[in-house]
């Protein structure tokens, strides 16, 4: 059996994200974003932009949790309070926005996702989350079936976020953080 686990980040896994979310990005959104965006992506922005989350957090209840497989860094989650919500959204204050949630693609398929996604239900449902919601791209078919798997739904919502360098549409999935096994 391998020696998996999920813990909080550091301020020094911070290079290691950004390089993971880059290369992940690189992969699996090549047909989705933009050849411009991912082109011009770094893992040394990412990772500065990583290591603001993890030390400055604006509150609490922000975390970040990185996947471990022995002592490699696979794959990470960023959650926290929700803040762009629609107006008829349930539960504004108590709804966690969970985003993103990303394995290296050569680490995948040995659950790692699932231990993810399974800590930031457990973190947010000790801060007094009630449900979560992620912002995914439309043509994600693995992160949506990922999710789907787990008990959460589309709600219907849609965006389209200016990449400046052409649209990425994006759909919105949700769960009720009560009903939720993961």
């Amino acid at each position: 059996m391998a020696d998996v686990s999920v813990r909080p980040a550091a301020p020094d896994d911070a290079p290691e994200i950004g390089r993971i979310q880059v290369e992940t990005w690189r992969v699996a959104y090549r047909e989705l974003v933009p050849a411009p965006v991912l082109e011009g992506l770094s893992a040394e922005g990412a990772a500065a932009a990583w290591t603001q989350a993890i030390t400055s957090a604006p509150s609490p209840r922000h975390r970040v949790l990185v996947a471990l497989e022995q002592q490699w860094l696979v794959g990470f989650v960023a959650l926290g309070p929700a803040d762009d919500l629609e107006a008829d959204d349930p539960d504004p204050a108590t709804t966690l926005a969970l985003a993103p949630i990303l394995v290296e693609p050569r680490w995948g398929r040995r659950g790692h996702g699932s231990r993810l996604l399974a800590a930031a239900v457990d973190h947010a449902r000790g801060d007094g989350m009630t449900r979560a919601i992620a912002w995914i791209p439309d043509g994600d078919a693995p992160t949506r079936e990922f999710l789907l798997a787990a008990g959460w739904a589309p709600d219907g919502l849609a965006r389209a976020l200016d990449t400046g360098a052409g649209e990425l549409r994006e759909i919105r999935m949700h769960t009720s953080l009560a009903d939720s096994p993961a």
